[in-house]
């Protein structure tokens, strides 16, 4: 579960998501051990004490774990399903009270002489508000309902309001569920204040099927290997009776696990720059891919890597690479891959680069290019005194339109500038990865493109650089989410940004205006300039245009004639040491 645990041979889960499974307690029914802890919470928001009467209406497996978790905190059940066979089966597990829907409300009132139930649990799914109306009339006065299924809710008002009902949602596992706090940082909540935890309920559930509490015996489960899946799932949509629970076998391999799948073979054509993606995310997916289709006379997409087979392979089958992989080794052993293209998030950033340089692949990696000034020295001793390949970070903005046109109106100035840069950058919870370790917030993580600019636009050396951002006790906002930064130069230019989360989203992102030689050139959210003085002109677009599709024509220029970078290994360090030195100027430094 949580996009982690997927069906694979092999995976890598975060700590808080993983539990030992007891001993003697067979894999096949440890494997229920996500839909166990749904069931185990859901009860568990219903808060249910010893001989109370609580109802459950929907009889799937998460249903059916759910009336027998009841029984064993000492609660009679009365259980509803659509499937008059699915009641069947509960009742054959030790059911007392099943009922047709439409007899539901009946029943329960008969059972509890009247009052009612003293709470329901709907494990339904169904775009019917039926359901919780129907939940809602069965309960006594005060009673709760807990949703842990997925059904209509266009609740009406007199259906709790009379009663005074208690409406509670259950979210999956429990607490930590949706934290990445929690689930992917490994960072557990203390037994004294969460007791129950997302990683306790999957514990626990499986300790009460090792002791035999909870039974799956009587669920008419069906086994398949993982290599008829497709008929597994045919066996869930099939008509007639269906399985409850269906269970997919990894067989014992003498082989090793795959973890290349090929896709099709094709030769590129001559002169094509053979292309590897790593880390097939959304921006690969939104960017680069469909840049790379755009240019196709000059590149080829030959491999898909990402951390996840399925989504490797849905990418790689879906943009005619070659193959689909989870493994770097098999792109960097590879010797018809030109150039590794690297979207993976920043913290692994410069990790990559240095194994697929050391590999003798060419590489164009998002910025920001390291985190730290430990790993960009790294990169730079990697380079130093001798013929390498070639090395080109994400900073796209200087290859686009709107650049190329300012850098070409301060070609032949004579005074030094001033370039007032603003970034209207939005609001980002700082609970987002971009603020975390793997993020490296966001001075380091796009700031730096702004820095890049500075230096494309002055073609000098960086003397002296200050920063500082607003402070404030307020945990809404991570501390480098405002503040403003200016670079000098030795020519006697200086450049500022203005970096804010502060601003309205309506507003455009980024603006840059430049003074130098009695002109004033003003690039608008890279959709317009305006060059005011000297020989006025001007440049529009409908749509912004950052560089990125003419960032890789730069490098297929590069790799085809064999000339200069499309930017020096000088340029890309100085943009990252500019973010290092300003981040040291910020409030989240002190």
């Amino acid at each position: 579960g949580a996009g982690i645990a997927n069906h694979a041979e092999l995976i890598a889960v975060p700590v808080n998501l993983a539990v030992r499974v007891p001993h003697d307690l067979p894999l096949d029914a440890a494997s229920t051990v996500t839909l166990g802890a749904i069931a185990l919470q859901g009860v568990r928001r219903a808060a249910p004490t010893l001989g109370e009467t609580v109802g459950v209406i929907g009889l799937g497996i998460i249903g059916q774990l759910t009336a027998q978790l009841l029984r064993v905190d000492g609660c009679r059940v009365v259980a509803t399903d659509i499937d008059p066979s699915r009641v069947a089966v509960a009742v054959a597990g030790g059911l007392a009270h099943g009922a047709d829907p439409s007899a539901f409300v009946d029943v329960a009132a008969k059972v509890t002489d009247g009052y009612g139930l003293d709470a329901v649990i709907v494990t339904a799914a169904t775009a019917s508000d039926d359901v919780v109306s129907q939940a809602f009339r069965a309960c006594r006065k005060k009673g709760r309902v807990v949703l842990v299924g997925d059904v209509g809710l266009d609740i009406k008002r007199a259906d709790l309001y009379d009663k005074e009902l208690d409406f509670l949602i259950s979210t999956s596992y429990g607490p930590g569920r949706y934290d990445p706090t929690y689930e992917i940082e490994g960072q557990d909540y203390p037994i004294g204040y969460v007791r129950w935890t997302e990683n306790r309920n999957l514990e626990e559930y499986l300790h009460l099927l090792a002791e035999g509490r909870v039974t799956l015996a009587h669920l008419r489960a069906e086994n398949f290997d993982i290599d008829a899946a497709p008929r597994a799932y045919e066996a869930l949509g099939r008509p007639g009776p269906k399985p409850i629970l269906v269970i997919l076998a990894y067989p014992q391999r003498s082989e090793a696990a795959v973890r290349t799948i090929q896709i099709r073979t094709a030769a590129p054509t001559l002169g094509q720059i053979r292309v590897a993606i790593v880390g097939a995310g959304s921006f690969a997916e939104a960017m680069h891919i469909p840049n790379l289709r755009k240019l196709r006379d000059r590149f080829t997409l030959r491999a898909v890597m990402s951390r996840t087979g399925a989504t490797a392979k849905a990418v790689a089958a879906g943009n005619g690479a070659s193959y689909a992989t989870t493994d770097l080794e098999e792109i960097l052993d590879d010797r018809d891959v030109d150039l590794v293209i690297i979207t993976t998030r920043h913290d692994t950033h410069a990790a990559l680069t240095l194994r697929a340089l050391e590999a003798g692949k060419n590489v164009l990696v998002e910025k920001p290019l390291a985190l730290n000034p430990d790993e960009l020295d790294e990169i730079e001793a990697f380079f130093s005194g001798r013929e390498r390949p070639m090395l080109l970070t994400g900073f796209n903005r200087r290859f686009s339109p709107a650049i190329r046109l300012a850098r070409k109106a301060l070609a032949e100035r004579k005074s030094p500038l001033i370039a007032n840069y603003r970034m209207n950058a939005g609001y980002i919870a700082p609970s987002s990865w971009v603020h975390g370790p793997e993020g490296g917030g966001r001075n380091i993580g796009e700031a730096c493109h702004v820095y890049d600019v500075f230096d494309f636009l002055t073609g000098a050396e960086v003397v002296r650089v200050t920063a500082d951002g607003i402070r404030s006790s307020s945990r809404h906002w991570s501390p480098n989410d405002n503040f403003v930064a200016t670079v000098a130069y030795a020519d006697g230019s200086v450049c500022t940004l203005t970096y804010t989360a502060l601003g309205h989203r309506a507003h455009p992102k980024e603006r840059l205006d430049i003074y130098a030689d009695g002109t004033v050139t003003t690039v608008d959210d890279y959709r317009s300039v305006v060059i005011r003085g000297g020989r006025n002109s001007e440049w529009k677009s409908r749509t912004s245009e950052k560089g990125h599709v003419e960032e890789l024509k730069a490098v297929a220029d590069c790799l085809s004639a064999g000339g200069e970078w499309p930017i020096s290994l000088g340029e890309q360090l100085r943009a990252m040491r500019i973010a290092f030195a300003v981040e040291e100027l910020l409030p989240s430094a002190n």
